[in-house]
């Protein structure tokens, strides 16, 4: 029987609600691993012909996670960027993206923004779910296509993130 939005959204609310921190982030991973793998929830919630880049499928009234759609059909690089105060974590449902992790060399100042060097590169391939903690600072790079569910502590585009450039 397929897995449905509906039972996704429960599992990750339970999975907060009975744990705390990086404990909680790794229970809504396994959730998001069986989401990853199940081809028609894939199929339903995260369509290869989507309008929209990212969307948000569920909004938790309680907690305030997000569950998002994310679907590029043309190549797409990210800058370094955080969650400002939240956390969040990809899973990759179609194609490849290439992550870099970024470390904080100089603080954001006023007007200047902060100054990362990167730390670690890897591949995130289909079925593949990774934890971002708040203050985490990434850039994805997809060359193709790509598909992937993103589960927002909340939702980012309320959010005043950390101006960020490379060093």
């Amino acid at each position: 029987m397929p897995y449905t939005l509906d039972e996704f959204a429960t599992d990750c609310r339970t999975a907060l609600q009975n744990n705390a921190g990086e404990a909680a982030y790794d229970a809504v991973c396994v959730h998001v691993s069986r989401a990853l793998k199940d081809e028609a929830f894939v199929a339903e919630y995260v369509p290869e012909d989507a309008d929209e880049q990212r969307k948000i499928i569920y909004e938790d009234p309680d907690l305030g996670f997000c569950i998002c759609a994310h679907v590029y059909n043309e190549p797409k690089q990210g800058n370094p960027h955080d969650h400002g105060p939240t956390w969040a974590i990809y899973g990759q449902a179609a194609g490849e993206t290439d992550m870099t992790d970024w470390e904080i060399i100089t603080p954001a100042e006023g007007d200047e923004p902060a100054k990362v060097v990167q730390t670690r590169k890897y591949r995130m391939t289909p079925g593949d779910a990774h934890v971002y903690p708040v203050g985490a600072i990434h850039a994805p790079y997809r060359d193709g296509p790509t598909r992937l569910i993103r589960i927002e502590g909340q939702n980012t585009d309320n959010l005043e993130r950390t101006p960020i450039e490379e060093a």
